[in-house]
């Protein structure tokens, strides 16, 4: 199965640490690239041009201390209310940023840019049809947002999600959704998966932005405790339970805002309401991110090595 190049030898488990708003910072994003995970962030998590031009900086600064360390990625949001795209790219492009995550949106010259200057493009895919035309437009990898994913997700089965999308696209294909340990990780590969894609587990971390009462909210709540809606962007996600009832509204009875709001405009909605997936039940610590890493690479290998014991009868 397709690992780019470029990955090779420098990650310790087949995993990007997803791009979280609000939520991946610097330190995350170096604490899993020291740690043999692919890194990443939104663009929009820095909260101006300026600010992301900083990130970048200190970013590839660390980073150029480690030479064994993974590559690390962003995310641009692409549809039309971010109005910071255009300028966002071209930091991006000038400091050729190893990996791009596009979301909420295709957009066929930014896939040539980043291509001009060697750069990678994995996309977000809820279903079959987005995969297609993401594929059409040539982008280096699919991320298959499974049923259960945290913040935006689909409604589709891991399992058939993985069979339908490689049926069409030979790159690389990472599965996201509900993936909180090694032994999952494992699994998606099992599956057809190349790569993982992490979210939920990342926000529970040390170096995580995330404020403490969501980081404790992460360890207490299970997989009961996410509210699937489009009650808050505009669009169907996973959100916890908690801080819905928190900002004062009824996780029972929501009704979508009168306009799509992806944090491009402002971010209050999401400072409040917390996007989470249904993995959160796997969550009982808030390690330091190299430990976590290690967990999850131990984890992993020890799944792949017990993975054929059964021992099966010939088939008649």
């Amino acid at each position: 199965m397709p690992i780019p190049s470029r990955f090779a030898n420098r990650l310790t488990v087949p995993v990007v640490a997803a791009p979280m708003f609000l939520i991946s910072g610097p330190d995350l994003v170096v604490g899993c690239c020291q740690s043999g995970v692919v890194g990443t962030f939104p663009a929009l998590n820095a909260r101006t041009t300026e600010g992301y031009a900083g990130w970048l900086d200190e970013i590839g600064q660390r980073l150029a201390a480690l030479p064994r360390a993974a590559p690390f990625g962003v995310n641009l949001v692409v549809h039309r209310s971010n109005s910071r795209l255009e300028a966002d790219l071209a930091l991006t492009i000038a400091r050729k940023v190893p990996l791009v995550i596009t979301s909420l949106g295709l957009n066929r010259d930014l896939i040539a840019a980043v291509h001009d200057y060697g750069g990678l493009v994995f996309h977000d895919v809820t279903n079959l049809k987005f995969a297609a035309k993401a594929a059409e437009a040539g982008v280096d990898g699919l991320i298959a947002v499974t049923f259960g994913a945290g913040g935006h997700a689909g409604m589709i089965s891991a399992f058939a999600a993985l069979q339908e999308i490689r049926s069409i696209f030979d790159g690389v294909l990472l599965l996201g959704g509900s993936i909180s340990n090694g032994a999952q990780i494992a699994a998606a590969r099992l599956m057809g998966a190349d790569m993982a894609y992490v979210g939920t587990r990342f926000m529970a971390t040390q170096e995580s932005l995330a404020v403490e009462r969501l980081k404790q909210m992460l360890v207490e709540s299970k997989a009961a405790d996410i509210v699937y809606t489009p009650a808050i962007s505009g669009i169907a996600g996973n959100f916890l339970r908690q801080s819905i009832a928190a900002a004062g509204r009824d996780p029972d009875n929501l009704t979508p805002p009168q306009q799509l709001d992806f944090g491009t405009t402002d971010a209050k909605a999401w400072k409040d309401i917390w996007a989470a997936g249904q993995g959160v039940g796997g969550i009982e610590t808030i390690p330091p991110v190299q430990d976590l890493c290690r967990q999850l690479a131990r984890e992993y290998e020890t799944s792949l090595a017990t993975a054929g014991q059964f021992s099966c009868r010939q088939a008649s």
